[in-house]
């Protein structure tokens, strides 16, 4: 994801905006409550949604549901969807043109990550001991608090790793492919490097929020860090239970 470092105009309202480290002060905190806000409603909504699954779709339907999700190959199909409504849902966040749309997919993509952590969760749930996805929840919170008073109090550009995130990236899907498609069992491998991975996307957004992204783009800014502190938790509830 690139954005221009020179003033770009907002046909939202009519006004230009400028890269968030060059816009004045004022507009520049603004910009960082405005998407830090956005990102709570995020977190909120995705915990609203997990409630409302597990409080109102029956257990045997559930469990229908999640052995249709992971049996066989279906669990690459539906981590295939979820990159291909992710991508939609960052496009329509990303519009430049609608603030409905830009809602639209960040509400999208908060719905996806719902989705895709149902299993999971369901297993944590009955199968992980008591106060596992709490923890896991706690546990990511610091993390996540500490690594974004990294960026604020050091004030460093971690621009640089963009490149290295998404090399490992690849790493980390080249790994789920092998274990869903041979059987390997890297659950342990497989969750300290999506933690890294996470850990490096939370520095690498959050940087982008200080000096790349425009004042006018808290929408997809917060969808870009409600990724990141997602991808954070599923790997952290997932190291717990496989060390289980």
């Amino acid at each position: 994801m690139s954005y221009q470092d020179n003033q770009a105009f907002d046909s939202l309202s009519g006004y230009h905006t400028t890269m968030a480290a060059h816009a004045a002060e004022s507009d520049r905190t603004a910009f960082i409550r405005r998407t830090y806000m956005h990102l709570t409603a995020a977190v909120l909504l995705f915990v609203v949604l997990e409630l409302a699954i597990f409080t109102l779709i029956p257990e045997a339907t559930m469990q229908k549901a999640i052995g249709a999700m992971v049996g066989g190959w279906n669990w690459l199909l539906v981590l295939l969807a979820f990159v291909v409504v992710s991508s939609v849902a960052n496009k329509w966040a990303a519009s430049a043109t609608s603030v409905s749309t830009q809602y639209m997919g960040l509400g999208l993509y908060v719905l996806a990550e719902a989705a895709i952590f149902v299993p999971l969760l369901y297993i944590a749930g009955f199968h992980g001991g008591e106060g596992t996805i709490a923890s896991a929840g706690v546990i990511t919170t610091f993390v996540f608090l500490g690594l974004t008073m990294i960026v604020f109090v050091t004030r460093a550009d971690f621009s640089w790793m963009g490149q290295a995130l998404m090399l490992m990236g690849f790493v980390l899907l080249g790994m789920i492919l092998c274990s869903i498609l041979f059987g390997f069992h890297m659950g342990v491998i497989i969750s300290c490097v999506g933690i890294g991975l996470a850990g490096g996307y939370i520095l690498y957004f959050t940087s982008q929020v200080m000096n790349r992204f425009r004042t006018d783009q808290h929408v997809v800014a917060a969808l870009c860090l409600f990724a990141a502190v997602a991808l954070l938790f599923y790997y952290i509830l997932l190291l717990m239970i496989s060390r289980d």
